[in-house]
């Protein structure tokens, strides 16, 4: 029988999380209540202490803030142990801020796949700082969590019913692992989907399994996080462009640990300098002031692109050359001479060969000795460029097999 632990911040929120692990409870689940109040003495009874989470907790001061931000950094150690432990089995949670700061540290910590479940009154905001690059769910609780209401008490209901149906299909899947093919992870844009969609059939082919992350900005920092866990086989970073937003300064940069997960455990890679072309910018009154003058590209109604010139291409390459070099692992640099994304090719809009020039240039003068830099005469979406990434890579594979 598998165990949902229902953690929450017992002394404001106490009988709200009991509500819920009543529901769980009928539907025939085991529930670990975990205290992760701070102030005031629970309003239920606990399976497990405040104390045991962090045990230094009452010689804090009797500061709110000083306590939440106590109990976040010391959570996720304990649930991730609870976890690993096969002590539990998915978790759910309640909160408004500190509710929330506070369980979704704890989920952060557990892995891609295991049943997590926010409920929250800031799940209608801006979610990122909370879900991170985890499989979180965050359910808008409409109403504060605060007592039990014909509104609160159905959605709870629902929580609690979501967080067994979540357990319930993850117990029920074919336990595959044995047989699972070996991961590789891909970048995709739409400017390069062709490309990605070509080279996946051929790594398919070969036995693996590609898993393809969408670059923007959170797809990239979830690829990293899922090459730091250590499942990743093989990495075909074709579609580099969060860099562009990060340097230059649009909205989807993943920031600056960006190509390090790979470089660092030895993972072989392949890397090309897929959508260097373009930073990423929200509607158009939403573009700085300072880029006015510069080329753009209306993608759709809410996305406009702003082409990169010759000296951030020149930074862009350098960039690109020196998370290549820090790599542990066989890599191989690839440059589509004849287009970097679907709109830099001869008759597009972001066609600016001098940029791509000074792009090319700089990646092949900061590469280190070692690493090979191969230049395909087309452009990125080729199926001559795609094929000769993919047999790359399985070549890579292969060597460090061998």
């Amino acid at each position: 029988m598998p165990t949902i632990a229902v953690l929450g911040t017992l002394d404001s929120k106490g009988h709200e999380h009991a509500f819920v692990a009543d529901i769980i409870r009928s539907r025939g689940h085991k529930v670990l209540l975990i205290d992760a109040g701070c102030l005031e003495a629970p309003q239920v009874t606990p399976d497990v202490q405040r104390t045991d989470i962090c045990p230094g907790l009452n010689q804090l001061p009797a500061d709110r803030g000083v306590r939440v931000a106590a109990m976040a950094a010391a959570v996720p150690g304990f649930v991730a142990d609870l976890a690993s432990g096969g002590k539990i089995d998915g978790i759910i949670s309640l909160g408004g801020g500190g509710g929330t700061a506070i369980g979704s540290a704890a989920m952060r910590a557990l892995p891609i796949g295991f049943p997590k479940l926010m409920v929250s009154t800031l799940a209608s905001g801006n979610v990122a700082p909370y879900v991170g690059t985890k499989d979180i769910v965050m359910m808008p609780s409409i109403v504060d969590v605060a007592g039990l209401n014909r509104i609160s008490s159905t959605l709870f209901r629902q929580a609690a019913g979501a967080i067994c149906g979540m357990v319930e299909a993850k117990l029920a899947a074919p336990d595959s692992d044995a047989n699972a093919r070996p991961i590789i992870v891909a970048s995709m844009f739409g400017n390069t989907t062709t490309c990605i969609n070509d080279a996946k059939s051929v790594l398919d082919q070969a036995g693996y399994e590609t898993l393809v992350f969408h670059a923007t900005g959170t797809g990239g920092r979830a690829m990293e996080s899922l090459i730091e866990s250590g499942m990743v086989t093989g990495v075909l970073d074709v579609t580099t462009t969060e860099w562009a937003d990060e340097f230059v300064g649009g909205i989807l940069g993943a920031g600056p640990t960006r190509l390090d997960a790979a470089a660092k455990r030895g993972v072989p890679t392949i890397l090309a300098p897929g959508c260097l072309d373009m930073v990423n910018f929200g509607e158009p009154q939403t573009v700085p002031e300072k880029f006015s003058g510069r080329k753009f590209y209306h993608h759709n109604p809410q996305v406009t692109l702003m082409r990169t010139n010759a000296g951030e291409c020149a930074e862009l390459g350098r960039i690109l050359a020196e998370k290549a070099n820090a790599s542990t692992g066989p890599v191989t640099v690839f440059l589509p001479l004849k287009g970097i994304s679907i709109i830099s090719t001869e008759g597009q809009p972001f066609h600016d060969p001098a940029a791509d020039a000074a792009l090319f240039n700089a990646i092949k003068k900061h590469l280190r000795q070692g690493i090979s830099c191969v230049e395909i005469d087309s452009t990125i979406n080729d199926p001559a460029f795609s094929q000769a990434c993919a047999t790359e890579l399985l070549r890579l594979l292969a060597a460090v097999k061998s």
